[in-house]
């Protein structure tokens, strides 16, 4: 973990002859930033007094101010903390070409800790865990993570409060919090050193800079920063970039497909059957997602399935349960060009409902192990990595205590092709087909390689729930029992 210490103070004369090569050399590298397919993420810590606030503000008068954001992070409001803790961060990640300075992060919770009561260990280990793997889901993506940790010592800490103190215009930044701080020095700097160990990685390490010289803290972060982007940026632009290409059909998991195959698709319900049965489960869904609400529990359903397996008239039964204002329906089509500049968890992360509400995406995050696998929209490495990071990703949900339920419904290569032919023959109908919709088709043996190795490695936190769908009235009234049982189940019942 690198360190740098100044030995002495910097003089003013020393600090204004390397100011302005620095801030040259900031800017240049954002003009490079700007045409690059990556982001910068700069970390601010440290202890209390060590200059934050000092930094960013000089950062920010040596960047061009087009190019990068400030995002400060204080005690979560109630619209965050009814979301899983990491919402508020990805939210405010930024996009391609761009660096956001974080001041305050996912670490500042666990800091804050150390000086109250704590969590069990277990707990601090799993939450950890969870840092790192975000850390590593974002330098794999291309981000840049450069986290600083400005540091004071106690006695350098003492003097600076002291200095802080004297002068009228910074005064009020002494506060009884910074005093609190202060005292427990020791206990704090020791819980930060176990939390740098534990979160210093290959693609987010920590650099420790001396914080009791202003000017030279400073000069030693935006040496940092130009050391670190500028090599980055060598790296991306000395790299080819390669076009992805379509994944060959292999399975990764044959269970899954296998699980797939074996679902009976010749189940039979009639009209009257199904009118019989319908009002019952509306009904029981609709006290379950009240029940929810009253709970505090928001709740994500999940529709994938073949073209044409009617997902969106499943959706709109479903719907017609729920309270107009308590859901949103999410239709998940090609990114955009601002998606596209994030990763692509980003524009979900977007619509995670608050307590008690409901989202349903018409399509999802699954898209990058089957379309996206499939017709070479990202490369391998990529989608094979999305496996573990959509399983965390359903984790955290589900450890935040949102319901989640996920439906693939299924038919048979027949039956697609009959309903392919009576959209083509529907005048109403006929916007829901297209020549993408029968290129897919083409592709069905690949794409259920895909499907089966997604439900053999995504069925952990948020299981699949497998909809034999030939018969449209047979599917929506599995999704209605199963969308009311799993939210009963989640609820104890």
């Amino acid at each position: 973990m690198a360190t740098a210490r100044p030995d002495h103070r910097l003089t003013k004369k020393a600090y204004d002859a390397r100011v302005p090569a620095l801030r040259e050399q900031l800017v240049q590298l954002q003009v490079r930033l700007k045409k690059a397919p990556c982001k910068v993420l700069l970390i601010l810590a440290g202890e209390e007094a060590g200059g934050r606030s000092e930094v960013i503000n000089t950062l920010s008068g040596w960047l061009d101010p087009r190019g990068f954001e400030t995002v400060a992070f204080r005690e979560p409001s109630d619209e965050e903390r009814e979301r899983p803790f990491m919402w508020r961060f990805w939210r405010c990640l930024p996009s391609n070409g761009r660096l956001g300075i974080f001041a305050g992060s996912w670490y500042t919770e666990l800091l804050r800790e150390q000086s109250g009561p704590a969590r069990k260990p277990a707990q601090t280990a799993h939450f950890l865990e969870r840092i790192r793997h975000f850390e590593k889901l974002l330098s794999d993506n291309g981000t840049l993570i450069i986290k600083v940790w400005l540091h004071l010592t106690k006695s350098e800490q003492r003097d600076r409060l002291a200095e802080l103190a004297a002068n009228d215009d910074t005064a009020w930044r002494v506060t009884d919090e910074a005093r609190r701080q202060h005292r427990l020095h020791d206990q704090l700097s020791r819980a930060a050193t176990r939390l740098r160990k534990a979160t210093h990685r290959p693609g987010a390490p920590w650099t420790v800079i001396g914080a009791s010289d202003p000017r030279a803290r400073n000069l030693e972060v935006a040496d940092l920063l130009v050391r670190k982007l500028s090599a980055h940026l060598d790296r991306i632009e000395a790299t080819p970039t390669k076009p992805a290409r379509p994944a060959t059909p292999e399975p990764l998991r044959s269970a899954g497909r296998a699980r797939l195959l074996a679902l009976p698709l010749d189940q039979k319900l009639s009209s009257a059957e199904y009118e019989a049965k319908r009002e019952k489960w509306l009904g029981r869904l609709h006290l379950a997602t009240r029940a929810a609400q009253a709970a505090g529990r928001s709740i994500i359903f999940v529709f994938e399935g073949w073209d044409a397996a009617g997902k969106g008239g499943a959706i709109r039964r479903l719907t017609s349960a729920i309270d107009a204002r308590d859901y949103r329906v999410i239709p998940v089509a090609k990114p955009t060009d601002e998606e596209k500049s994030h990763h692509y968890l980003w524009r979900f992360w977007r619509h995670v409902p608050r307590a008690g509400l409901v989202t349903i995406y018409d399509r999802s995050w699954y898209g990058r192990v089957l379309v996206e696998r499939l017709e070479g929209f990202c490369s391998e490495p990529a989608w094979r990595r999305a496996f573990g990071e959509i399983n965390d990703f359903e984790s955290q949900l589900v450890d935040h205590g949102t319901i989640v339920v996920k439906f693939w419904m299924h038919v048979s290569r027949e039956e697609q092709l009959k309903r392919f032919r009576e959209r083509e023959k529907t005048a109403y109908k006929r916007h829901k087909i297209n020549a993408e919709d029968w290129r897919n088709r083409r592709k069905w043996d690949a794409y259920e390689v895909a499907v089966g190795d997604m439900l053999a490695l995504t069925d952990r936190a948020a299981p699949w729930h497998l909809i034999p769908a030939n018969n449209k009235r047979y599917a929506r009234l599995q999704i209605l029992k199963t969308a009311a049982k799993a939210i009963e189940d989640a609820l104890g019942g």
